[in-house]
C-alpha cells in the first residue's frame, strides 16, 4: 500500500497499492446490512467517473508511478459488532 485516503482535486481515493507492475486504486464500499442493496451497487456512473478522474490526477502528481493502472472495488458487508464480514474484491471494476 502506498497511500490511503489520498486527496485529489476530484475527491478522495480510498486506497492505493502498487503491485504486479501496476498502480491499483481501490474504492471501498461498506454496508452493515443489505437493506439498501449491495455495497458495490453504490459505485454508480457518477462515482466511477470521480474515481477515474481522481486516479488520473493522482498519477499526474506522481509520475514515477507505473503507467499501467486499474481501479478496483472492495465491497464489505458487516458491522464491527457482528460476525466476520463478507468481503468481495472486484478487480478492474471501473474502466
Amino acid at each position: 500500500m502506498i497511500a490511503k485516503n489520498a486527496r485529489t482535486p476530484f475527491g478522495e481515493l480510498d486506497l492505493i497499492f502498487q503491485g504486479d507492475g501496476q498502480t491499483i486504486f481501490v474504492e471501498v464500499k461498506t454496508r452493515t446490512s443489505l437493506a439498501f442493496g449491495l455495497p458495490e451497487e453504490a459505485v454508480d456512473q457518477r462515482k466511477s467517473e470521480h474515481n477515474l478522474k481522481a486516479a488520473d490526477a493522482y498519477l499526474q502528481e506522481y509520475p514515477e508511478l507505473d503507467d499501467h493502472w486499474r481501479v478496483d472495488v472492495v465491497a464489505i458487508v458487516g458491522s464491527p459488532e457482528g460476525a466476520e464480514p463478507e468481503i468481495e474484491w472486484f478487480q478492474d471494476a471501473i474502466s
